[in-house]
């Protein structure tokens, strides 16, 4: 996908380049190249997005889920009142 928009950057330089003042250079850069290819390049990416987006939350729910097993493993092991002695 990358080389199709650099490849569209650089055919709208060149159209670009061909105006007959710098205003409409940059206005046909703009609005023909730069304004068009981010909104794509946007459209594009959303399902990896997406895909990193649960990954985070369920790298996140994974966290918690050990944090409480590491927790109540813990609770488990330490000696509740009535089992301790005197010595």
């Amino acid at each position: 996908m990358h080389i199709v928009a650099i490849a569209w950057i650089y055919v709208v330089f060149m159209m670009a380049i061909t105006e007959t003042t710098a205003v409409a250079g940059v206005m046909t850069f703009l609005l023909y190249g730069v304004l068009p290819l981010t909104i794509v390049l946007y459209l594009m990416g959303t399902p990896q997005r997406k895909r990193n987006r649960q990954r985070a939350e369920n790298s996140a729910r994974l966290a918690a889920q050990q944090k409480a097993s590491a927790a109540a493993a813990t609770a488990a092991q330490a000696p509740t009142p009535s089992e301790k002695t005197d010595e």
